[in-house]
């Protein structure tokens, strides 16, 4: 049975494709990992869709130790699925012909993996070093 895609997924879609046209378009790097990371978060999303709808059905997926909140390690490590799954060669680098549009700069995995910690400590509002399930569903700032 093939299940019909919600408003909130058809509008992720539409995103992630929109987000896809600037990167290719993009020359400035930062903005280029900026919406590079745009692109997988959106990804990891979806995922969201996946379970009942509620924040703490979403945190959960990600919470790997059960404690109820997502650490730093929890965060990049769910994360950086999207990375991985766009190195298709798996040698930690997503090159140009992987990427959105099959050109542009490349991204180590060490690199992405700096921005989501520094995107993490965005998320975290309350600077106590973990996501609650109201912190990891906030729109980033």
């Amino acid at each position: 049975m093939t299940r019909r895609a919600t408003g909130t997924e058809s509008r992720r879609a539409v995103d992630a494709a929109a987000l896809a046209v600037v990167f290719i378009d993009c020359s400035n790097a930062r903005m280029r990992l900026s919406i590079l990371l745009a692109i997988l978060l959106l990804g990891g999303l979806a995922h969201a869709q996946e379970y009942p709808g509620t924040r703490s059905a979403y945190l959960d997926t990600i919470d790997s130790d059960g404690d109820g909140r997502i650490s730093a390690a929890e965060y990049v490590s769910y994360m950086s699925r999207g990375f991985r799954d766009m190195d298709s060669n798996g040698d930690g680098t997503i090159e140009a012909d992987e990427l959105p549009g099959g050109h542009g700069r490349s991204i180590t995995l060490s690199g992405f993996q700096d921005n989501l910690r520094s995107q993490f400590h965005k998320l975290d509002r309350n600077r106590d070093g973990y996501l609650d399930a109201r912190e990891l569903t906030a729109p980033p700032r």
